[in-house]
């Protein structure tokens, strides 16, 4: 029972990010001699029982009477080693926080550790510690010390002189550019000690931070996006997550340096900060030169910042931790003024392989997938066949923007990827394809999410079949502004994009792909709005792939066969099974089951196309580097190329 309240406690905390961020902090319970503490790598916002660590309480606290090396690497190999060695018989595969011993010190059942950005504000404020000792009673101030095995060390001692003093050891630790501690024997009194704790610091808060995001236009949104993404790693395989916020170069000096040690290890130990009309690829140069490495914060004068990482996911950690440093610094206002790490500090933690571990278990990469990381859009993928292409996009490792004038649906289908998939892996944007200025802010959308485009899959199409004596100019003109200029609109936006990645990584190949149809290879009866589109979208990719191939840009359509099973086809009201029936297109059709036979009788392979056939043809031409304006039937034999 303790271990499920352990699990509650913690994931009550872990989701909320007035005390949590990035899977930060760690929990702890105490139980005949075993301690069970969360495992690195995990999240407090999800960890499960069986997450936690099983460790012998004897051989932790021993451990502080051990003598180790006073070199840091040295000592830290020594005492994570024998940290390990206090794991019970089964535990071995998991890796114990690494403040497992100080938990042990903590002779009260729970211990909750966090890094809330108010009691951060007040640990890395210049008058931290006299204004802790004014609120508070019985709490102990720890000044700065390096994490792991020593922080234990100086604790137990500074515990041992509390303990003389109060009778009692303590149940709240506060250190500096850390974060806080709280203990006791159940979980509703550290629930009441941690909200007394936050109700005191906001009575000193003198000023709240606000960053929210506000709006920006497209023309406001230059080259930068695409240019830091291809910078970062020239081959794609990395995201960039945009923050508008109001931050100018005197702010920013109050963020040059870190705060704590989670900060450096998402978002490194220094932000690179460029005027908007700065060389990009110059400033970020210099950058990677001087450090060794690329950053992952750009802040861009009076616009916002820009996070970067090799993922979408670590990309919006770097983010988080940023803005969560953004707040500190306000909250630190209220307490003397800003006090960050000193350099050898910080660089110990760049070094420490402990922190490098976490960073590197929190974003692990799974096993390698045919589409990893390329981030594409989906017009029409609410429902149907767009959504088909959506699922299989992510199935195979790509971030996709699920695009569609339907945006409930569109969110929903997110929403599904998101949880099949990952929380990252899907955002919805709401589109008209026929309106510019719609897919400007997909466009937009796309980039502040993701920071680029790779695939363009423009899915979108409607279907109005009728006669030529019959179909209205209105019925016909709609067909034409979505499956014709709707396709030209979305290309033109999105080689722009494109073209810059390019122009950055040279040689990087993107790819815009036309869901056409078979009916753009051949007349379709009593079908030539939908027909005239089509064959006019082949010309259009035809002449795009002509054009952008200078670009590192591939255009290509892909022409599938009648997809019998989607609402195209099958809806009840509207379906072309319906439509055809009505308009008499079948002869001797009497039924929608004998339209429906008369098409699957057309096709060689006998049945209409699915999506699967379709997703393997993207996959192909995505992966083909050495062909662009093609058309590529997917017909079942239906269709054959002369």
């Amino acid at each position: 029972m303790s271990l499920i309240i352990l699990t509650e406690m913690s994931n009550k905390y872990g989701l909320d990010d007035a005390y949590v961020l990035a899977g930060g902090g760690n929990t702890s319970y105490k139980e005949n001699g075993v301690m069970y503490v969360k495992s690195s790598g995990t999240r407090l916002a999800d960890i499960r029982p069986e997450q936690f660590v099983r460790m012998d309480m004897n051989k932790l606290t021993s451990m502080l009477d051990a003598q180790y090396p006073d070199e840091d690497s040295a000592r830290e190999a020594a005492a994570l080693a024998d940290m390990f060695a206090a794991r019970l018989p089964g535990e071995e595969a998991k890796r114990p926080s690494v403040e497992a011993i100080l938990h042990a010190l903590f002779p009260y059942k729970y211990v909750l550790h966090v890094h809330p950005p108010l009691v951060n504000g007040l640990t890395c404020g210049k008058n931290g510690r006299n204004i802790c000792s004014e609120l508070f009673d019985r709490v102990v101030w720890i000044g700065l010390v390096k994490p792991g095995y020593i922080l234990a060390d100086v604790c137990k001692d500074i515990f041992g002189i509390e303990l003389s003093k109060w009778g009692e050891h303590p149940k709240v630790v506060i250190m500096q550019n850390h974060g806080i501690f709280v203990a006791a024997d159940s979980a509703s009194e550290i629930d009441n000690i941690m909200a007394d704790v936050m109700a005191k610091l906001e009575s000193k808060v003198k000023r709240a931070p606000d960053f929210s995001p506000f709006g920006l236009y497209f023309s406001e949104i230059p080259e930068f996006m695409p240019a830091l993404r291809m910078l970062y790693s020239g081959d794609g395989k990395s995201s960039a997550v945009f923050h508008a916020c109001d931050i100018d170069e005197k702010r920013f000096n109050a963020l040059a340096k870190p705060f704590t040690p989670d900060h450096i290890v998402y978002c490194k130990d220094e932000p690179l900060f460029i005027n908007i009309n700065a060389d990009i690829a110059a400033a970020f140069v210099k950058y990677r030169t001087r450090k060794g490495f690329a950053p992952k914060i750009v802040v861009i004068d009076g616009m916002g910042f820009v996070a970067l990482g090799s993922s979408k996911k670590e990309a919006d950690i770097a983010r988080m931790l940023f803005l969560d440093a953004m707040k500190i610094a306000v909250y630190a206002e209220s307490f003397g003024g800003i006090l960050p790490l000193p350099d050898d500090f910080t660089n110990f933690i760049l070094n420490w392989e402990i922190e490098q571990y976490r960073s590197a278990a929190a974003f692990a990469a799974g096993p390698i997938k045919r589409l990893d990381g390329k981030i594409s859009i989906v017009t029409g993928s609410a429902q149907g066949f767009g959504k088909g292409i959506a699922q299989e996009l992510a199935a195979q490792g790509a971030y996709v923007v699920v695009a569609d004038i339907n945006l409930e649906g569109a969110k929903a289908c997110a929403a599904e990827l998101n949880n099949l998939y990952g929380e990252y892996c899907a955002i919805a944007a709401k589109v008209d394809v026929s309106n510019e200025d719609s897919i400007r802010q997909m466009m937009l959308d796309t980039m502040i999410a993701f920071g680029g485009l790779d695939l363009l899959v423009s899915n979108a199409g409607v279907l109005t079949a009728g006669s030529v004596f019959d179909l209205t100019k209105d019925d016909f003109d709609f067909v034409t502004a979505v499956n014709y200029t709707g396709y030209f609109l979305c290309t033109k936006h999105a080689a722009h994009i494109m073209k810059i990645q390019n122009r950055y990584a040279p040689g990087y190949l993107t790819d815009i792909i036309e869901i056409n149809s078979k009916s753009g290879l051949e007349g379709s009866n009593k079908n030539f709005a939908y027909a005239g589109s089509k064959f006019g979208g082949i010309g259009l990719t035809q002449s795009f792939a002509m054009e952008l191939i200078e670009h590192g840009i591939k255009v290509n359509a892909i022409c599938p066969g009648n997809f019998l099973d989607g609402p195209l086809w099958a809806d009840p009201e509207r379906g072309l099974f319906k439509q055809y029936l009505d308009t008499g297109k079948v002869a001797g059709a009497k039924t929608i089951a004998d339209v429906r036979k008369y098409y699957e009788d057309r096709v060689p392979m006998g049945r209409g196309c699915e999506i699967a056939d379709v997703a393997r043809a993207i996959f192909y031409i995505v992966e083909q580097q050495y062909e662009t304006g093609q058309a590529l039937p997917v017909t079942g034999g239906q269709v054959m190329l002369k």
